[in-house]
């Protein structure tokens, strides 16, 4: 019961640095990466709980790792482009 409450409680927190820290695309990729484990968290939870088998969580693990890779090359791509991960330098019409 404990690790369920702190899976949530890092859901939670993650939401919070993702709203309050949104100027920065680094943060807000890490914030991203902080609750997909907090869910990887809780799903490993529940299938534990089942007692059935992890092969679901192997796939979700995946593909959280490929949404990570993709978030780090657009920030790459941004940091060569632009020189910097602000938001507010980005601009949009060009």
């Amino acid at each position: 019961m404990v690790m369920v409450v702190l899976g949530f409680f890092m859901f939670l927190i993650g939401l919070l640095v993702f709203s309050m820290k949104r100027k920065h695309l680094l943060l807000m990729l890490l914030s991203l990466e902080f609750i997909v484990l907090s869910i990887y968290l809780e799903l490993f939870l529940y299938l534990s709980f089942l007692g059935s088998d992890y092969f679901f969580s192997m796939v979700f693990l995946t593909f959280s790792v490929c949404e990570g890779v993709l978030g780090l090359s657009v920030l790459v791509s941004l940091i060569r482009t632009h020189g910097n991960d602000y938001f507010q330098s980005f601009n949009i019409l060009w």
